[in-house]
């Protein structure tokens, strides 16, 4: 029986198992989050509560707008909202699937003439 000569390696097997591994590395990575530096923050006696308010604005099937739960005018949660603090205070919208899309866009249109950056859409998973 003659033996063949060894002059290439067969590379393919090499080259399958690295791209398993890269597809498990780049899956992996998406699901790690961006860890924040842990800080332990002296005290201090003169330090003012930061007031962050935070809103809820329901709007129903038929159309009724709700602002804390009272139900209100479009007009009278405008002039609500045109009093928070728009860099500080959290609004949170909590939209009835089968309410009209003009009344999400009324409320938005509110948010963003005054500047409010803290905006959330309140959704089920």
């Amino acid at each position: 029986m003659r033996r063949e000569r060894f002059d290439k390696m067969n590379v393919v097997p090499f080259i399958d198992i690295v791209l398993v591994l890269l597809v498990i590395v780049l899956a992996t990575a998406t699901f790690v989050t961006n860890q924040s530096i842990k800080v332990d923050l002296p005290t201090a006696s003169s330090k003012q509560p930061e007031e962050k308010k935070s809103i809820n604005i329901t709007v129903d099937k038929e159309g009724k707008y709700f602002y804390d739960k009272e139900e209100l005018s479009l007009d009278a949660i405008k002039v609500k909202l045109l009093k928070l603090d728009p860099k500080k205070d959290l609004v949170s919208l909590h939209m009835d699937k089968a309410s009209a899309f003009e009344y999400f866009v009324s409320i938005i249109d509110i948010l963003k003439s005054k500047g409010f950056e803290n905006i959330s859409i309140i959704t089920k998973q």
